[in-house]
């Protein structure tokens, strides 16, 4: 276990336990430094595999600000690491699955930090992601210890879950639920398993934190506060990552970012499906044809979904192969764009002057991120809560254009719907109300986390609750 940094005693302390897949663990590592820099110590609990994962690849704060994190990285736990199927008829990761099942170990070494950290510290605030409740749950027999759970969706998702969930208890605006997605085939039975048992421990905590603003939701997060959903109270502390990025040293700077720096501003799109996804073999050469004829400069990220451990098997750099392109794709487009096919800095690419919209999964984490940055998005949602994502990004906060529709087969997204989506976004007459709409949400949030803003003031009001005598 490794303890460095940060202080062994403290008035009050926050212990975070993430769920350990990767849009989890890094939202949560950010509200960590968040919560650091206001001179509250912080413990971050993980196994050693997820705690390093996360580190190595979190953006935007410097050194001395993570440093500051007391991590503790448990090494006993052992769980299969397959690796992901690209053709599976759900795309859900259920190949993470063992990882999930094996995460709930760390109710034992869990219990044991908190019974210490409780014999010297005034509180002991938990922030546990909502997949990790069984695993503190036995907070409930210290006196001086309270728990938050964190939803790693938007507050669209979780309100429209809890909502259905609770036997819809009042009128929504049918035009909302028109288009609302359907959670058919967003996840496995097992998961869906999971999520339930899970969800059950929610009862004991004092509130529930999310990464979004009120800027972004507020309709939807004022109806997250209406009695019939939740009696706890609710906060919005984010956006958690940063919103201005440092750049890095000339040398250390990924080749990528090299390669923006010689584009026109907002001139490339960005193509990312995050760490959960993989593609199949049509889809990527359908989506490569549809880049190519759309002749917008593009960052393509083509690696598989993270394994289990993402050190072991392919390792960090999960490259697919290149007979997947269509033949000369590469040749041909030396000019117009790059691929990467190692892990990428996603913040930092949104953040950079060329990066003019982001091809997207629609993960919220990846939502966050590019909603902070003024960056429009081309939605192509594949499980879990993307769907509703997208269409909160599509057709109702209307900063983004839709590549696939969520329906209820299992379509195929072809080249020229790629084309279409990217034109529009990018360069079409049509779009410029989606660009401009993205560039205005980002400066509001950005302004909200400024001093005074909305979004700093509500973090402030919850450094104070939870430092409150």
């Amino acid at each position: 276990m490794d303890s460095k940094g940060g202080s062994s005693e403290a008035e009050v302390v926050v212990l975070m336990v993430p769920f350990p897949s990767q849009g989890h663990l890094n939202q949560l590592l950010h509200l960590s430094c968040l919560i650091s820099a206001q001179g509250v110590a912080v413990h971050y609990v993980s196994t050693a595999t997820h705690s390093r994962q996360a580190r190595r690849r979190v953006q935007g704060w410097d050194h001395v600000t993570i440093s500051n994190i007391v991590f503790h990285e448990y090494t006993s736990l052992s769980f299969q690491s397959p690796p992901p199927d690209p053709h599976a008829s759900i795309k859900f990761p259920s190949h993470l699955q063992p990882l999930f099942e094996a995460s709930l170990l760390l109710r034992k070494p869990v219990g044991e930090l908190l019974r210490k950290l409780s014999a010297t510290s005034r509180r002991v605030v938990i922030i546990h992601d909502s997949m990790m409740g069984s695993v503190i749950q036995d907070f409930v027999n210290l006196p001086n210890a309270e728990s938050y759970t964190f939803h790693s969706v938007s507050a669209f998702s979780i309100f429209f879950f809890l909502w259905e969930k609770k036997g819809r208890p009042f009128s929504i605006d049918s035009e909302i639920l028109e288009i609302l997605p359907s959670l058919e085939r967003c996840f496995t039975t097992e998961f869906g398993r999971f999520i339930g048992k899970q969800h059950q421990y929610k009862k004991f905590n004092s509130g529930e934190i999310y990464n979004t603003s009120r800027v972004i939701e507020n309709h939807f997060f004022e109806l997250l506060t209406k009695p019939e959903i939740s009696k706890k109270r609710q906060w919005a502390l984010g956006p958690f990552n940063p919103v201005i990025i440092n750049a890095a040293e000339s040398n250390s700077r990924h080749k990528c970012l090299k390669w923006l720096d010689m584009q026109a501003p907002r001139s490339a799109i960005f193509v990312s499906f995050g760490t959960t996804i993989s593609l199949s073999n049509e889809e990527i050469r359908e989506l490569a044809i549809g880049l190519e004829k759309s002749e917008v400069k593009f960052l393509w990220v083509l690696r598989d979904a993270d394994r289990g451990d993402v050190f072991t098997g392919t390792g960090e750099e999960d490259k697919r192969p290149t007979d997947q392109l269509p033949k000369g794709f590469e040749e041909r487009n030396q000019e117009n764009g790059i691929i990467v096919r190692d892990w990428a800095p996603q913040l930092e690419i949104l953040g950079h002057f060329a990066t003019g919209g982001f091809l997207s999964h629609c993960g919220w984490n990846s939502c966050m991120e590019s909603i902070s940055m003024g960056v429009p998005i081309a939605a192509w949602p594949v499980h879990s809560d993307q769907p509703r994502n997208a269409v909160l990004i599509t057709k109702i906060l209307k900063i983004g254009v839709t590549v696939k529709e969520w329906g209820p087969g299992n379509e195929s997204v072809r080249s020229c719907g790629v084309e279409r989506a990217l034109r529009k976004l990018m360069v079409s007459k049509e779009g410029e109300e989606v660009r401009k709409r993205a560039a205005e949400f980002g400066g509001a949030v950005r302004s909200s986390v400024a001093e005074g803003g909305a979004a700093h003031l509500e973090f402030e009001s919850f450094i104070s609750h939870i430092n409150r005598y």
